[in-house]
């Protein structure tokens, strides 16, 4: 059996997935195992090829690549992704974090930090990028948006009037209009654009 670790290399962009290979070749202790570019996909081999460190892209086009590592953490406790993506989000972070990925790197980072974060992670550690970690930083203390504040942040970056989301929720006017306020204030958000500017940066909502 070999003492290599396995690696599954999982992001949509083929020329990515070559780079990566090619990258992780050189290593004397890593071994590629296979590749997926889609979430079906990856749920389909990572359960066959069970390999010991999956490389995550969060920007799939089929599953979100969160939901992806959420399902595959629920059927394997001892899954160990890392995930490699441009999101920079501290609400992508957060996610990708809490559904179950043991590292975070951006797709900028050096060779040398993907093939540590794989060897760490691999002895049971985390590994989270040091700019991961100034993304984090600079929006602290959290102040996390609700489910339904989120929702309505959503609507209105989708160009809904506070009637229209009142109506899509089927909550006063004057509920949407305390939703917002609190959103401006847990955002430190001068008005509604700003609002939506500073939650799509974050990764809080999508368009």
């Amino acid at each position: 059996m070999s003492d290599k670790i396995g690696v599954f290399i999982v992001d949509d962009h083929p020329v990515i997935r070559d780079g990566l290979r090619a990258m992780l070749s050189v290593e004397p202790d890593i071994n590629v195992l296979g590749e997926a570019g889609t979430g079906e996909e990856c749920l389909d081999r990572y359960f066959a090829m069970r390999p010991a460190i999956t490389i995550m892209d969060l920007l799939l086009p089929d599953i979100d690549g969160i939901e992806v590592i959420r399902q595959i953490c629920d059927k394997s406790s001892d899954a160990q992704i890392i995930v490699l993506t441009t999101l920079g989000g501290d609400a992508d972070i957060y996610r990708a974090l809490e559904a179950g990925a043991r590292g975070y790197l951006f797709k900028d980072m050096a060779r040398k930090d993907l093939v540590q974060a794989i060897r760490r992670v691999h002895g049971g550690l985390r590994f989270v990028a040091s700019q991961v970690g100034a993304r984090l930083a600079e929006y602290l203390p959290r102040h996390d948006l609700s489910v339904r504040e989120i929702e309505v942040l959503q609507l209105v970056a989708g160009g809904r009037k506070n009637k229209e989301i009142a109506h899509r929720l089927a909550v006063s006017e004057a509920t949407v209009n305390a939703h917002i306020k609190h959103i401006l204030e847990k955002l430190n958000a001068s008005d509604r654009t700003h609002a939506v500017t500073t939650g799509l940066r974050r990764g809080i909502i999508k368009l």
